[in-house]
C-alpha cells in the first residue's frame, strides 16, 4: 500500500467532505478502528487516553466511548473550551455526558501517575506539528515516555519529525500509511471508498493555491504562452486564464500578424510579437530570450499546423523547463515534455496507441506515462489524470464545454498551477477548477456557454 504524506491525508479529507462523507463520520470510524486494535492488544484493564486538543484527541475520544468495558481515564492538555473542532468537541461533551473520568491538565505533574495504567493511547498531536515541540505537549510526550507502559499511537507518533516523539509499542495509521512512521503500523480502514481518493476535489486545490502573504511580484508564477498565428482567440485565453487562475504575470508571444489583436484582449496580458504569421525557426532568438524569465511554458494553442511551426516546436521543447504542451503543440515527430493536455485523438496522435475503456484505459496511459516521463491529462467525460505511478480522475464539467476555448483555459490554468506545485498535483487542480468553473458557467449560461464565462467562474470555482 503506497505511503502518502500528512498534505494528501488533508486534502483526502477535504474531498471526503466535498462528496458528503462528513468529518463527524470520518472521526467515529477512526476512533472505533483505534479501540478495536486497543482491546485486543491491552495486557490489563486500565487504559489512559493523553489528549491534545485537534481532531487526533477526537480520534481518541470515540475511542474511549468504544472502549467503556474498562477503567479509561481521559486526560485533555489544556481546557476543554479550547478544543480546535467541533467533531472533537462534540466527541468531548459525549463521553462528559456520559460520566466518563476526563481530567483538563494544566500542569505536567498531573500526568506522573501515567505509570499507574496499563495502556496508554498517544493522542497529542496527529500529522500536522511542525518545529520544535514545546511546553505541556513537549512534558506529556516525556512523561508517557518515562511511565515506560504500553503506548498505542494514534495515526502517528506524536512529535514525529521533531527532536521530542513518542515511542510507541505500535502506531494505529488511518486509511494509508503515513510517511516516516518507525516500528509496527497498523493500517485501519475509516470508510474513505476509492472513488473519494480517486476524483478530484477543493483539497486537491488546496494542495497548490496557497501563497506566502509576503511574496511579491513575480513569486507565485510567471508563465509564457506560445500560440497563435492562425488564431489569435486561444492563446488570449490560455494566457486570461492562467491571470485568473493566479499566474502573477503572464506573457504571450504569438505571430506578429496577431499580436495587436491579442494585446487588446485585455491590458494585463503581456504580449511579445514574434515574426510573420506563423512559428517558425527564426523565432528562436526572441524565444531563447523570454524562456528563461518564466516558470513555466504552455505551448500550442491555435498555432496551426505548417511545417515550419512544427520543425521550430521541435527546436523550443528541449529549450524549455516546465511545459504545458496542448492542442498544436501535440504532433507526431515533437518531443513531449511536462503535463500534456489531449483529448483522445490528439492522445492516440501522439503516441500510436488507442485508449481503451476502464481498467485498461487507465493502464495504457499509466504506461504511456511512465514510459516518456510525462504527467497526461486526458480531457473527457471524466478527466484522466496520472503521471505514470498515480491515476486520478476528476468528474466536473459539463457538456457545454464542449464549445470551443474550453481546452485552451485549462491548458492556462494548468500552467499557473504549475509554476509553483508537482505536475501531478498541477494537473488534479487544474481539472478540477477548470470543470467547476464551466459548471457555475452553465448555471447561467446553459448551453450558450462561451469559453470566457469559464474565465470569469475560475476565481469563484477557486474560492467559494
Amino acid at each position: 500500500m503506497r505511503p502518502i504524506s500528512p498534505e494528501e491525508m488533508r486534502a483526502i479529507d477535504s474531498n471526503c467532505t466535498y462528496f458528503g462523507l462528513i468529518p463527524l463520520q470520518l472521526m467515529e470510524n477512526a476512533g472505533s478502528a483505534l479501540a478495536s486494535e486497543a482491546r485486543k492488544r491491552a495486557r490489563g484493564n486500565r487504559i489512559a487516553v493523553v489528549a491534545g486538543r485537534g481532531n487526533n484527541g477526537g480520534d481518541a475520544f470515540v475511542a474511549a466511548r468504544h472502549l467503556a468495558e474498562f477503567d479509561v481515564t481521559v486526560f485533555l492538555l489544556g481546557r476543554s473550551r479550547d478544543i480546535a473542532t467541533e467533531e472533537a468537541r462534540r466527541n468531548w461533551e459525549i463521553l462528559d455526558r456520559l460520566g466518563f473520568d476526563l481530567r483538563e491538565v494544566r500542569d505536567s505533574r498531573e500526568l506522573e501517575e501515567l505509570s499507574k495504567y496499563d495502556l496508554i493511547l498517544d493522542a497529542i498531536f496527529g500529522t500536522g506539528v511542525r518545529g520544535a515541540v514545546r511546553g505541556l505537549e513537549a512534558e506529556a510526550i516525556d512523561a508517557i515516555n518515562s511511565a515506560r507502559k504500553q503506548v498505542i499511537s494514534v495515526d502517528v507518533p506524536s512529535g514525529i519529525g521533531t527532536e521530542k516523539v513518542i515511542e510507541p509499542e505500535v502506531t494505529v495509521t488511518f486509511h494509508r500509511p503515513k510517511e516516516g512512521i518507525p516500528g509496527e503500523v497498523v493500517v485501519a480502514g475509516i470508510g474513505i471508498p476509492p472513488s473519494a481518493e480517486f476524483l478530484a476535489g477543493p483539497g486537491d486545490l488546496a494542495l497548490v493555491a496557497s501563497r506566502a502573504p509576503a511574496s511579491h511580484k513575480g513569486q507565485n508564477g510567471r508563465v509564457l504562452v506560445i500560440g497563435g498565428g492562425p488564431y489569435s482567440g486561444a492563446p488570449a485565453l490560455s494566457a486570461m486564464a492562467a491571470l485568473r487562475a493566479g499566474a502573477d504575470l503572464v506573457t504571450v508571444a504569438v505571430p506578429e500578424n496577431v499580436s495587436d489583436v491579442i494585446a487588446g484582449f485585455s491590458p494585463n496580458l503581456i504580449v511579445r510579437p514574434l515574426s510573420d504569421d506563423h512559428l517558425s525557426s527564426d523565432d528562436l532568438p526572441a524565444l531563447r530570450e523570454l524562456i528563461p524569465r518564466h516558470d513555466v511554458v504552455v505551448v500550442g494553442m491555435g498555432l496551426g499546423r505548417h511545417p515550419e511551426t512544427t520543425e521550430a516546436l521541435t527546436k523550443i521543447v528541449p529549450e524549455c523547463g516546465k511545459m504545458v504542451m496542448d492542442a498544436d503543440a501535440l504532433l507526431p515527430g515533437v518531443p513531449l515534455k511536462g503535463i500534456i493536455t489531449p483529448h483522445e485523438s490528439e492522445f492516440r496522435r501522439v503516441s500510436s496507441i488507442g485508449v481503451p475503456p476502464g481498467r485498461v484505459q487507465n493502464e495504457t496511459l499509466m504506461t504511456f506515462a511512465r514510459d516518456m516521463g510525462l504527467t497526461i491529462l486526458l480531457k473527457g467525460k471524466v478527466d484522466l489524470i496520472t503521471d505514470g505511478t498515480v491515476i486520478r480522475g476528476n468528474a466536473t464539467g459539463n457538456a457545454g464545454m464542449t464549445v470551443g476555448g474550453t481546452g485552451d483555459v485549462l491548458a492556462g490554468i494548468t500552467g499557473a498551477f504549475y509554476a509553483n506545485a508537482p505536475p501531478l498535483r498541477a494537473a488534479v487542480a487544474a481539472a478540477f477548477v477548470n470543470g467547476t468553473a464551466g459548471d457555475l458557467a452553465f448555471e447561467e449560461k446553459g448551453y450558450s456557454l462561451l469559453a470566457t464565462d469559464v474565465i470569469e467562474n475560475i476565481p469563484l470555482a477557486m474560492w467559494q
